[in-house]
Formats: C-alpha cells, sequence, structure tokens
C-alpha cells in the first residue's frame, strides 16, 4: 500500500519530482533521494598521480545522504593556483574574483584573528621531565597557547607547548610570522623543513622559573603559508577592518573612531561621545582628561636661542576636557628660556641649529670648532649630553605585538638635561630607543694593531617605578639579530654601564623600557619612567670630537703627520715617538700616550707578544720558608668542565649549570666556549660573529643553563643563557685577596687563579683554586663548594676548586731524603725516599741505591774510643787531686780546734790562720773529733804508753 501525505507532496516537488521508488521483497518501499542541488554536496580533488593530474570528485555533505552526484571529470594541474583576491570556484574550475569584505592570497592562506584557536592548529603540552609523568595531567592540564584577539601568547609556566600546524603544499612554499621574544628565560623554537607535501609547522616555548620570576610569553601572529595549490574560498576581513573592493588579497585597518564587524566592506563611525583606535571592531565611551593624558616637551631651539616647555595631549586625543566632573586642562606653557649648549663636538649655526664639526677640528659645544694642534688628531665619537632636540643617528619608537595603538607614538621625549621615557599606549608597551652606529675608526696611532677593543659605549641612567618595570640594553651587530645584553629591573638610582664593542661592525644600540610585564589596555603607571642623562661612544666611524688627542709622529720636524704604532707601542711624551712597552705590561683600551699606559700584569701573569692581554703560561712561583715552589700547570692548559647539579626550579624542572674554564695559556686567548643551542644560527657568517651576537660566547671562564633531553624524542637536551663570568686574567696568588677580588677561606683556600668582568653591578669575578691531590691525575677534577653548590652564593663571585696532581709543586732535591743500610761484608747500601706525604710532581728523580766500601769498626768509633779512655783517665787524676788537697784542709782545722780546748780560749792572734809548717811535724797525731779511723786510735794509745 502506498500512501503520501499532502506535506510530503510539496516535498518532493521541492526535489524536482526526482524519486527513486524501489520496492523490496516485501513489498516495504524504499525511497532514495538524488543530489541535485549544490548545497547537498561538495567538491574536492583527488591526490595527484605521478603524472601531476588529478580529478574533481563531488562528496555529500552527510554520507549516504543521496545519490546521484556528478561524475567525477579531470581537474586542473597539481601546480595551478589563482592569483592574489582570488580563489577557485570549483564547479566551474575557474578563478573567481573575491567579494568585498573578504579577501585571498591565492596560493597561500593567512591566519590574522585570534579570537580561538583555528582550525587546523592544535596546542600540545608536556611536561619537561620524563619521569614526572605521574603529574603531567596536573602540572601541565591547563597550559597553551592563548588567543588574545589579534594574536596567541604562549604559557608562562614550565611546561613544553607545541603549536602545531599541518598544511599540504603542492609547490615551493614559505612561512611567515610576527614575533615578540624578550625573555631569555623562555625556549622559543620554530620547526619547518618546507618540501612539497604534507609539512608539519613546530612553534614551541618552554618556561624556565629560575628563582621564581615569572616568565615574559613569546607574542605570534599574522602567520602567512605560501605554496598551497589552490584556495577554494576566500578569508573573511576579521573585525576592525574592511575591504571595500572585490579582488582584494588583504584587508585594510579601520581608521581612528571607525570600527566594523567580522566581513565588511566599510567601516561604520562612532558615536560622537565614543572613539576608537585604528583596527578596532567595536567603539569606547570617552574618558575624562587626567594628568595621564598629557606630557611635556622642550621645543626646539628658536632663532634667538630660546627654548620652552610645553604641554601636549597624547595623540590621538580621546579624552574629554570641557563639561566633564574631574575633567583636567593642560597647564599653561612655561617661560622661554636660553637653550642648552651644543654637545661637545658640534658647534652653534644660526643660534637654533647644532651642526658637527668639520674633520680635523674640535670643539667642547660652547666654543667654536679649532683645528687640532700639531701632533695630535681628533678624538672622534658621539658624546650626547644635552637633550634639546634627538640626534640624527637615533629614533624613537613604541612597540607591543599585541597592542598596535602605540605604533605611531614617540617612545622616548626629549628634557633638557636628560632623554625620558614617554606616555606609549599601554602600559606593557615596549618603549624604544634606538642609536645606530655605522662603524668604528681607530685612532690613526693603533690603527695597524689587532685591536680587541674597538669602540665602548657608556651610558648614565636611572629608573623611578612603583611597579615591576624593566629596562633593556640590546644590540643589534650587521643588521643580525637583535640580542638582550643587560637588563634591570625595579627602581635604580643613577648609575652608569659601559660595553665593549670587541668587532669592527655597524652596530644597533636599543634601550626598551617596559612599565609592566601584566598585559594592560590602559596607563596606570604613566610616572614610572626611566631618565638617560648622557651617552658615550668612541671611535664612532662619522663622529665629531670633542677634544684631541696625542698621536706618533714620523719623526719631530715640524708638520710631521701621524703615523700608526706597532703592537705594543706607546707614544713617548718628549719624543712623540713610538716606544715599546716594558715586558709584562699590556696596554688598556687605546690610551697609548705616555709610558704610564703600560698597565703592569698580575702577579703569575705575562703578556702576549703585542701587549694586549695579560695571561698565565702555565707556569707559577713562589717562596715559602726560604724554599723556592715551582708549579707547572701545563696539564690544565687544555678547557676544564664541569657541570653542577641537579637544580630544580619552583615546580620541580631539572637544570643544571655548565661551567667551561680556560685557565692558562695558549698566548692570552679565550678559549672556554659557551653555545646556546636554541637559537638557530641563519647562516655561517652568524657563526663567525663575535661572542657578543646571540648564541655563544669566549671568554676565560662562562655559564650555560643546561637542560636534559626528556627520553621521549619530543625534545633534545636544552642549552641556553650563557654568559661570560670572566673576560679578563688578574693573576695567580697564595694570598687572600687580589686586585679586590678575596678568596673566601671558608670554601677553598690553598692557591687560587682570580679573573673579574663588569657585568654585575661591581663585576663579576671568578676564582679557581687549585689543590695539591696526586691522586687525581694530571688532568684532575673541578668541583664546586657544597656552600655553594650553584658555584655562586650571590650570583657575581664565582668560586671553583680544581684538584689535581698539576697543582703540585715540582720535585727538588729537598723533597727527598737517604737511608744508609748497615755495613755487611765491607759493603754499605745507600736508598733514596720521597719525604712523606709526597706532595711533587714531576722535576727531579729519586737517585738509584749506591754502594760504598766499609770497615767492621769505623774511624769514627776509633777516635769517640780513644777520646772517650783519655778523658777517664783525666777524670780520674782530678778526683784523686781534690780528695788529698780536701784532708788536707781537714787536718790544718782539727789542730786548729785541739789548740783551743788546751788554752779554754783561744789565743788572741792577728790570723786564725796556721803559721807555714806550723803542726806539720806532727802531722802523724792527728785525732779525728767525729769518727776516728782504727789506725787512729791505736797512734793515739802508743802516745800515751
Amino acid at each position: 500500500m502506498l500512501v503520501f501525505d499532502v506535506c510530503c507532496k510539496s516535498f518532493w516537488q521541492y526535489w524536482d519530482h526526482r524519486v527513486a521508488l524501489l520496492f523490496n521483497s516485501n513489498g516495504f518501499l524504499t525511497i532514495t533521494a538524488v543530489c541535485v542541488f549544490q548545497t547537498d554536496y561538495y567538491f574536492e580533488y583527488t591526490e595527484c598521480d605521478s603524472t601531476g593530474s588529478r580529478w574533481r570528485v563531488a562528496i555529500p555533505h552527510r554520507q549516504g545522504s543521496c545519490s546521484g552526484l556528478p561524475e567525477p571529470v579531470r581537474g586542473t594541474d597539481c601546480t595551478f593556483s589563482c592569483e592574489a583576491g582570488e580563489f577557485l570556484e570549483m564547479s566551474s574550475q575557474q578563478c573567481t574574483a573575491c567579494a568585498a569584505g573578504s579577501y585571498s592570497l591565492g596560493s597561500g592562506v593567512r591566519f590574522d584573528q585570534w579570537d580561538s584557536i583555528p582550525a587546523g592548529f592544535s596546542s600540545l603540552a608536556t611536561y619537561m621531565e620524563p619521569e614526572g609523568s605521574g603529574d603531567e595531567s596536573l602540572s601541565c592540564n591547563n597550559s597553551s597557547w592563548t588567543p588574545q584577539g589579534t594574536h596567541l601568547e604562549s604559557n608562562r609556566d614550565e611546561c613544553t607547548v607545541s603549536l602545531v600546524y599541518a598544511v599540504h603544499l603542492m609547490k615551493q612554499g614559505s612561512v611567515s610570522f610576527d614575533y615578540q621574544y624578550v625573555d631569555n628565560n623562555v625556549f622559543f623554537e620554530f620547526f619547518v623543513n618546507l618540501k612539497s607535501g604534507t609539512n608539519i609547522l613546530y612553534w614551541r616555548t618552554t618556561g624556565i622559573l629560575l628563582g621564581g620570576k615569572p616568565v615574559k610569553p613569546v607574542l605570534l601572529k599574522n602567520i602567512q603559508i605560501e605554496g598551497v595549490a589552490y584556495t577554494s574560498e576566500c578569508f573573511p576581513c576579521r573585525p576592525g577592518t574592511f575591504s571595500k573592493t572585490p579582488g582584494s588579497s588583504s584587508c585594510d585597518l579601520c581608521p581612528r573612531n571607525t570600527y566594523s564587524n567580522k566581513g565588511a566592506s566599510s567601516c561604520t563611525p562612532c558615536p560622537e561621545a565614543q572613539y576608537s583606535e585604528e583596527g578596532w571592531a567595536e567603539c569606547k565611551e570617552r574618558p575624562p582628561c587626567s594628568e595621564k593624558d598629557y606630557f611635556q616637551i622642550h621645543t626646539a631651539c628658536d632663532s634667538n636661542g630660546k627654548t620652552q616647555v610645553l604641554y601636549r595631549w597624547v595623540e590621538p586625543k580621546v579624552c574629554v576636557e570641557d563639561n566633564v566632573t574631574g575633567a583636567v586642562t593642560l597647564p599653561p606653557s612655561g617661560e622661554k628660556e636660553d637653550c642648552p649648549p651644543c654637545n661637545p663636538g658640534f658647534y652653534t649655526h644660526n643660534s637654533s641649529t647644532c651642526l658637527p664639526c668639520p674633520p680635523g677640528t674640535f670643539s667642547d659645544g660652547i666654543t667654536d670648532c679649532q683645528a687640532c694642534p700639531a701632533g695630535t688628531e681628533p678624538s672622534l665619537g658621539y658624546e650626547y649630553k644635552w637633550w634639546n632636540i634627538l640626534p640624527r643617528n637615533m629614533k624613537t619608537s613604541c612597540f607591543n605585538v599585541g597592542n598596535s595603538k602605540c605604533d605611531d607614538m614617540n617612545g622616548w621625549e626629549v628634557a633638557g638635561d636628560h632623554i625620558r621615557s614617554g606616555i606609549g599606549g599601554s602600559d606593557n608597551d615596549y618603549l624604544i630607543l634606538t642609536l645606530r652606529v655605522p662603524g668604528f675608526k681607530l685612532p690613526t696611532s693603533v690603527a695597524g694593531v689587532t685591536a680587541s677593543e674597538f669602540g665602548r659605549i657608556t651610558f648614565v641612567f636611572e629608573t623611578i617605578c612603583s611597579a615591576d618595570c624593566e629596562l633593556y640594553f640590546m644590540m643589534d651587530v650587521n643588521r643580525k639579530s637583535t640580542n638582550v645584553v643587560e637588563s634591570w629591573e625595579g627602581t635604580k638610582s643613577r648609575r652608569a654601564y659601559t660595553h665593549i664593542m670587541t668587532k669592527n661592525a655597524s652596530v644597533s644600540y636599543t634601550w626598551a623600557f617596559q612599565r609592566t610585564n601584566k598585559p594592560s589596555d590602559v596607563r596606570r603607571f604613566v610616572n614610572d619612567i626611566v631618565k638617560i642623562y648622557s651617552i658615550t661612544v668612541t671611535n664612532a666611524l662619522d663622529g665629531s670630537a670633542s677634544s684631541c688627542h696625542a698621536c706618533a709622529l714620523v719623526s719631530q720636524e715640524s708638520g710631521s703627520s701621524c703615523v700608526p704604532c706597532p703592537a705594543g707601542h706607546f707614544i713617548d711624551k718628549d719624543t712623540n715617538q713610538c716606544q715599546e712597552c716594558p715586558p709584562n705590561t699590556f696596554l688598556s683600551g687605546h690610551h697609548i700616550y705616555g709610558e704610564e699606559a703600560c698597565q703592569q700584569c698580575g702577579p703569575g701573569s705575562k703578556s702576549n707578544k703585542e701587549h694586549s692581554v695579560c695571561f698565565s703560561d702555565c707556569s707559577f712561583s713562589h717562596t715559602d720558608q726560604n724554599r723556592t715552589l715551582t708549579y707547572d700547570l701545563s696539564a690544565l692548559s687544555s678547557v676544564g668542565s664541569i657541570m653542577n647539579g641537579p637544580s630544580f626550579t619552583s615546580k620541580g624542572t631539572k637544570y643544571y649549570h655548565q661551567f667551561n674554564i680556560s685557565l692558562c695559556g695558549p698566548e692570552g686567548r679565550k678559549v672556554a666556549v659557551c653555545t646556546d643551542n636554541v637559537t638557530d644560527l641563519s647562516s655561517k657568517d652568524l657563526q663567525s660573529e663575535s661572542a657578543a651576537l646571540n648564541n655563544y660566547v669566549e671568554t676565560f671562564v662562562c655559564q650555560s643553563t643546561i637542560i636534559p633531553a626528556d627520553g621521549r624524542g619530543f625534545r633534545t637536551a636544552l642549552s641556553s643563557q650563557s654568559i661570560s663570568l670572566a673576560d679578563t686574567f688578574l693573576g695567580a696568588t697564595v694570598e687572600s685577596t687580589l686586585d679586590g677580588v678575596s678568596v673566601r677561606p671558608d670554601l677553598f683556600p690553598e692557591t687560587s687563579e682570580l679573573s673579574k668582568e663588569a657585568s654585575c653591578e661591581h663585576g663579576r669575578s671568578a676564582v679557581i683554586t687549585l689543590r695539591c691531590n696526586p691522586e687525581k691525575g694530571e688532568r684532575g677534577e673541578l668541583t664546586v663548594s657544597s656552600k655553594c653548590p650553584a658555584g655562586t652564593c650571590d650570583g657575581c663571585m664565582f668560586y671553583f676548586l680544581w684538584e689535581s696532581s698539576s697543582a703540585c709543586p715540582i720535585c727538588t732535591e729537598a723533597d727527598y731524603h737517604s737511608i744508609e743500610g748497615a755495613c755487611k761484608g765491607g759493603m754499605q747500601d745507600t736508598l733514596y725516599v720521597w719525604n712523606e706525604p709526597k706532595l711533587c710532581t714531576k722535576g727531579v728523580s729519586l737517585p738509584e741505591k749506591s754502594s760504598a766500601p766499609c770497615e767492621a769498626v769505623p774511624l769514627w768509633l776509633k777516635v769517640g774510643i780513644g777520646g772517650g779512655a783519655f778523658m777517664a783517665v783525666l777524670l780520674i787524676s782530678l778526683t784523686c787531686y781534690f780528695w788529698k788537697k780536701n784532708k788536707r784542709l781537714e787536718y790544718k782545722y782539727s789542730r786548729l780546734v785541739m789548740s783551743a780546748n788546751k788554752e779554754c780560749e783561744l789565743p788572741a792572734a792577728d790570723s786564725c790562720a796556721l803559721a807555714e809548717g806550723e803542726g806539720e811535724e806532727n802531722e802523724d797525731d792527728v785525732v779525728y773529733s767525729n769518727t776516728p779511723s782504727l789506725l787512729g786510735k791505736l797512734k793515739a794509745i802508743a802516745s800515751k804508753v
């Protein structure tokens, strides 16, 4: 049974009555729709075959929804593409102009609207540590590239986040994009190897939160890919842009005070009380004017030599000052005052203009230009200390990838005795000041020298901040790449900074000031400023002279011309002739006038042949307790390395610090190299650039931050943040202090090699302590103190311990002693052994064992026995003599006592002494009063009888 409803009738009429009625075996009706309208399907090309051909086929929007699709037809050539402003209309396979309000690149695609991540892009986040896979979802779940309307913003944490896009190229193609990358604590990588076929593009970032400091994200916008075979549709203009004519290859920004929606062919004016910046998609209410909406300027000098302080509204003016509560008006202009003098090297022209002095002359900026005296030449360079107008070789701008409203603003304003940061469009804008130097020209007297310094820049500045402001000093050599040299955060008192240029090349010096890193569309910190008081560049190629300096002359005759001095020579003050510096002295910079320009090398160091640098020749000597100790450090001449750690960031990311140390030799060349493998080298020329560029440093001691590979093949080991820790060798000493650099005795005692560089406020210093350890071998082992496991405790003083047998003194005869054996068979052996513990190396060797004839009783023993016997006889004789003498004295005394007893009193006598010979005849009759002997008793009895 076949039943149709009335509504269905009209439906089939809409389908042009092309319906196939099919009955199955059960008698039920099957209805199949035939695709008639192009809205039911779309065309695509098949893959190209080996001949470069392809077919156009129709594909329904819903699989199996209809049949009767158009038959495949042969398509256009695989390399065919339309012109810019056209798209390929697939039904006719003809190029058609884009409608107004849209655009096409022809053979390319562009992504310039980032309200969301476009189709085809994906953001992939991984944690850096392979061991942390268990916490990876917790650590990196919210990490991604974030769309910000006009641009993409990378993650601000320590996850590795990749923005991935796959594109199929049919012919030679290219990729271009705009990016902002200012933080070297973020590793930013872009991977591409364009070829015909499918290509995967990666933009990858990894943040390293060292010390808890938040990273500044990478900003990305305007991604454009060329080389696709065709574009089958046009792209609508993003909000804030328009294209008014068909066939446009791009969209224009809406002018100020207008706006547009997506796909607009024209812009709509804002209402009277509203405003918009260029390229805005909506209008905003005009705020009342405040002190943040105007700024102060100094007018250029007029014909009378006067200047005036004026106040100007920040352009474009968007605030309202009339009939609005709380609105302010412009302050009145200041009184006219005398213009500041010209900068040194310039002279006043027509009371209002400063012009550079002609070649061969000089001026202090106040007086007229004068010719240099005979025997001198101009000291070329820039010396800017008065800021009434911006010098001709400087320019200022405002930059923010995420905010284009500052593009036409001045980033800096002159202010008489200084130049200061401007207002900007928002607080996170980069306010840019650039100084261009076309090259350097050495003074004539040193023109023939192989110089390590071609010039230097010194500037005096201060920052006044209430937020997280930061000032960057950057350098671009030969227009290769701009790289950060130094940066300062927060408020800094007035100070000077100097950077030495070691390559003769054109260079752009850039100062960039950002009030806050936080995204902002308003100005809340306009009072946060940086002031630069003076900028001085020496030996600038097109510079002017503020003074003259002496030069070497061919002869002392009048009118003699200046000539170059050979390397290592100074100019004698009396004769103006070139004289070689004394041994072990060096010339610092280009001040070679007078012998005092030759500075003495530090202890334990010597100068090279050119007297340009002091270095250690791997030998060292010092006197200890009247003994001279000599050290041979040649085994330590090659670069030593140490990788300490691991260390971990606050989030647990593992990283290491690798140090490379060039201790001594070879002729003072700095052979310690630290490389940054994150930033790709664009050419071989870049690889040959100075270490001051962007990818590596060459010095005596350097450091790199190493993040190990993730172990999954997704990321190799990263090396970045390479910095020099020491670029000048101060000397070797056993003292605790050398040239203001002190050794910490609580870390490492012993001999130390000291070197220093001026990067920290008071200079970075590296102390390498050498310790004698015979068990460590000649190359030994480098370590850091456990008290400063990162090699430093304050970021400026670095301490290393190098234990090695090479650090032991050279052995001498005082380091061993002899041992003589017993006399056996008329022969005696003598052995030589080292003093223990043995703390010497190389030098003399132990003498061989020796043998010599000997006697059973040695001569010395015979002499000793004879002498002993003689002394014994002499001692006995003396004993007998004094015993006899003592007995006689006793006898005399007893006679005196007995005589006194017989008379009951002693006779009056002139003397108690006995007369000579008195009592001697009765000597045998003495009776001892104490204990008489037996013989005495017998004699006494006989006398009584």
